[in-house]
């Protein structure tokens, strides 16, 4: 009983055998109204058969000799496949027919009978306990005329259902068994394996993923779905780690000049010159700490999506416009040919300051490390396309550039090349425009520009561009 109850905790087992229950009753009800309905049309036509037997004896009889109407009832009930013939007496005696037997009371009252009778006739083809209907009339004399059909047609019929239900039921048992052996088992297996991954998962293992059997089915199309949202988890969690580690690494300098410059300014000679110098360092350093803690948010928030509320249609070429016009003057002051190059409106769905922001990161840097061009002509330019659907916006320099191995390092937060440490900056400009640029579904890019670097973000512009 307990391996029983077992057995029915499991779905597959439960549609089984909901599915047969189902069925079955569907099968017995269709079978049931299929063998009663054809039982009444059988009688139906039997009746119709007497009915016509009886009209076509009354035109041979038509009020003639008796004893001419029971010769012909004599050679009618010796045909083949004849029907039912019986002429009686008052008292019951049978005078002619090939009814040998009738169970008692048939003869009592004319008409059809009410209930199929028993009877015996003579020969194989109408043996003992067999049943018939029949319509019974007088005659003259006080003799009682029966004539019938066998009810053996409908009774086989009735057989055949009966024996076909029987089959029906125990086939869709045996289907019901097989569909749960081969297709319910196959199923449980595969929770079962979902449900030792997931285990796995739960033990702290982020790199395990859901198996998929690659037949696009209703698990695969969940396993893969989950398998997208463990590999976001991991991805979360190896940049929580990393901003950890960074944060450890990287904020350790600047906090530990803050320590020295208060310790040298409490051991040193009051002075209040050598004070107001000192608050304004300290100021200075909690500034770039304070930048730096305003980045790592921002970055957070955009990689948790939590902008993405605020996404609605707007003009990319106005925004760079906009990033343009607030760097002309520092690229001016820097003696940097900054341009730009908009062929016209460029509509995209995003979230208008983020995208300002990373555009205004990209700029920075570009003029930034321009002026290391070499060349004494530094120039940046930003120039928007519109290729298959796709915007792209870049931001080309003339400057050292980015090795190529170091171009995928560089967008991890606090990564500063040897060569940028004497820039100012945190090393979490190029994180948040990769971060900016996965939340509009797109994606940062750093190429070469013979020389100089080109940072390309590729965005889908917004339907109908």
């Amino acid at each position: 009983m307990k391996r029983f109850r077992a057995l029915l905790n499991i779905t597959s087992v439960r549609l089984s055998l909901a599915y047969t229950i189902v069925f079955g009753l569907f099968a017995v009800v269709l079978i049931a109204y299929t063998t009663i309905d054809t039982s009444r049309l059988l009688r139906h036509q039997t009746q119709q058969i007497v009915n016509d037997e009886i009209q076509a004896l009354s035109a041979i009889y038509g009020g003639g000799s008796l004893s001419r109407f029971i010769r012909v009832i004599e050679n009618r009930s010796r045909a083949p496949g004849a029907s039912l013939y019986l002429i009686a007496d008052a008292s019951g005696r049978i005078i002619a027919g090939n009814v040998s037997d009738l169970e008692p009371g048939v003869l009592n009252q004319t008409g059809w009978t009410e209930q199929p009778f028993r009877y015996e006739g003579f020969g194989s083809a109408h043996g003992p306990d067999r049943q018939a209907i029949a319509r019974v009339f007088e005659l003259p004399g006080g003799l009682r005329a029966l004539i019938g059909r066998d009810l053996g047609e409908p009774d086989r019929f009735r057989l055949i259902a009966r024996r076909s239900l029987i089959v029906a039921l125990v086939m869709m048992v045996l289907l019901g068994t097989i569909t749960w052996l081969f297709v319910g088992r196959r199923a449980l297996k595969r929770i079962d394996s979902v449900s030792q991954s997931t285990k796995r998962i739960m033990a702290g293992d982020l790199n395990e993923r859901l198996s998929m059997s690659g037949s696009g089915d209703e698990f695969d199309r969940l396993s893969g779905s989950l398998n997208q949202l463990l590999g976001r988890m991991a991805q979360l969690d190896e940049g929580l780690k990393q901003v950890s580690d960074n944060i450890a690494h990287d904020l350790k300098t600047p906090l530990t000049r803050l320590r020295n410059k208060a310790e040298q300014t409490l051991t040193g000679d009051p002075d209040k010159t050598g004070y107001k110098q000192a608050m304004a360092d300290i100021i200075a350093e909690s500034d770039i700490l304070i930048r730096t803690f305003d980045a790592l948010l921002m970055i957070t928030r955009v990689e948790a999506g939590s902008h993405a509320g605020n996404f609605a249609i707007f003009d990319l070429a106005a925004v760079v416009s906009d990033v343009h016009e607030l760097y002309e003057p520092s690229a001016d002051e820097a003696g940097v040919d900054f341009s730009i190059s908009i062929p016209g409106p460029i509509e995209i769905r995003g979230n208008r300051e983020l995208m300002g922001q990373a555009l205004a990161n990209l700029t920075d840097n570009a003029i930034k490390y321009a002026t290391d061009s070499g060349t004494g002509n530094p120039q940046v330019v930003i120039g928007v396309n519109i290729e298959n659907k796709t915007a792209e916006i870049k931001v080309a320099d003339n400057g050292p550039g980015i090795a190529e191995e170091d171009r995928e390092r560089v967008k991890e937060r606090f990564v500063r090349l040897d060569k940028s440490r004497s820039k100012p900056g945190t090393g979490l400009g190029l994180s948040l425009v990769d971060a900016v640029a996965r939340l509009h579904n797109g994606r940062l890019n750093l190429g070469v520009n013979n020389p100089g670097l080109v940072a390309t973000i590729t965005i889908p512009v917004a339907a109908g561009q």
